[in-house]
């Protein structure tokens, strides 16, 4: 039997109709069990702290456990891959950081693409780099260290936390954008990097400034400038980068992540509420006391975000010549 027109247009709306509920219904019902999310890193650190805070407050507000798992390894490539693994129903998310923008360029052997294979949910948090110099350094501002470096190449060492860390690629950036020649001197952490910059055995550091205040305000090390866009409240009279580096910007950061697939729905309600609890004092405040700002971008703008943080870094990566070890 020919249905006319109408009538297959009017079965064709209910067939959508039928297929799309069960993805509604998800949604609504969203999230009926806990969810794991999943920090490449060990427990304590800034990263882990600022999940805790985000999952603590979508705990009470959606009514089922979040639950942080932390799976270090890797630069946090451990914990990438198996979230991109996992299932796409909203039940297994990723703390998505600086890491793995770096990550992309700096490991040659890669199971994945964390912008393709990553529905990006909701930013949470950036973190700012600070330029960091010993006290006795002769440069009191970001131009007259330009000068010194470039009147003295290759003999200027500056330390970070680990090769491929926010610090070490942040350095490969200035050098690459201020025609400068620095040594970096990895450690195995920002601890041991702040300890010999303090001590004078290297000279200058690109670090997070939660580890860097207090030094700071100390007198232990002198801050040359901030690499945020504009200048922080917090310290409105120290520059930034940018003022003597055009386009000079960088930042730690984090954000959620889910598999590939995961239904636009629970995206979006996850987005809604990581960003009204990023709106609330409370929260603002915690991630404040850890050296934060708040992030807030819908899904759309935390990809786009991702993508050109992923770019950035490659530049910077690809100009070290640094891979993973």
């Amino acid at each position: 039997m020919k249905l006319p027109r109408r009538g297959f247009l009017r079965l064709g709306t209910g067939a959508f109709a039928l297929a799309a509920s069960p993805c509604f219904a998800q949604a609504d019902n969203y999230p009926s069990r806990p969810v794991r999310v999943m920090v490449g890193f060990p427990a304590g650190q800034a990263i882990d702290i600022v999940a805790r805070i985000v999952c603590q407050r979508l705990w009470d507000r959606l009514g089922q456990q979040f639950v942080v798992e932390n799976r270090p390894g890797a630069g946090g490539n451990i914990a990438t891959d198996g979230v991109i693994r996992s299932a796409p129903d909203g039940y297994t998310l990723l703390v998505i950081g600086a890491n793995n923008a770096i990550n992309a360029t700096l490991y040659d052997n890669l199971t994945f693409n964390a912008v393709r294979d990553l529905v990006p949910v909701a930013g949470i948090y950036r973190v700012p780099q600070v330029m960091v110099v010993n006290p006795g350094f002769p440069a009191q501002t970001v131009s007259e260290f330009i000068s010194h470096a470039k009147a003295n190449p290759g003999k200027i060492n500056f330390g970070s936390g680990g090769n491929g860390s926010v610090a070490h690629v942040t350095g490969e950036l200035f050098k690459m954008m201020t025609g400068t020649d620095m040594q970096h001197v990895p450690y195995r952490g920002s601890p041991q990097a702040l300890t010999d910059l303090i001590g004078g055995q290297v000279h200058v550091m690109f670090d997070n400034l939660p580890s860097s205040i207090e030094h700071i305000r100390a007198g232990r090390l002198r801050a040359l400038g901030v690499g945020t866009a504009s200048r922080l409240e917090s310290f409105p009279d120290l520059p930034t980068i940018g003022e003597f580096v055009s386009g000079f910007e960088t930042s730690a950061f984090a954000g959620l992540g889910a598999p590939k697939g995961t239904p636009a729905e629970i995206v979006e309600k996850l987005n809604r509420e990581v960003n009204a609890g990023l709106a609330d004092a409370t929260i603002q405040a915690r991630i404040a006391q850890i050296g934060g700002i708040p992030l807030r971008l819908s899904s759309a703008e935390f990809g786009k975000f991702f993508a050109d943080e992923t770019e950035k870094w490659s530049k910077a990566v690809k100009f070290s010549g640094a891979r993973a070890s």
